[in-house]
């Protein structure tokens, strides 16, 4: 995994939103998250986010799309 220049980025802006499928516990996203707050706490200019599926076990197809993020969740985790 190479976070460099996810770090890089984090520098330049002072933020970061991460954006995965799966759910929120024990993501790949969370250890993204921690790594960039490690690397980059003082670079940090507000907490990093995550947006998420649901923590619940993945759904069913049919209800797949609910579970997802979207881009409505996105730009609310951006706007925050």
């Amino acid at each position: 995994l190479d976070l460099g220049p996810v770090h890089e980025s984090v520098r330049r802006t002072g933020r970061a939103v991460v954006v995965h499928e799966a759910s929120r516990t024990l993501g790949l996203g969370a250890e993204i998250a921690a790594r960039v707050q490690e690397e980059c706490f003082y670079s940090l200019e507000a907490p990093v986010l995550r947006v998420t599926g649901y923590d619940m076990p993945y759904p069913p197809s049919r209800v797949e799309e609910e579970f997802l993020p979207d881009l409505d969740r996105v730009l609310d985790a951006v706007d925050r």
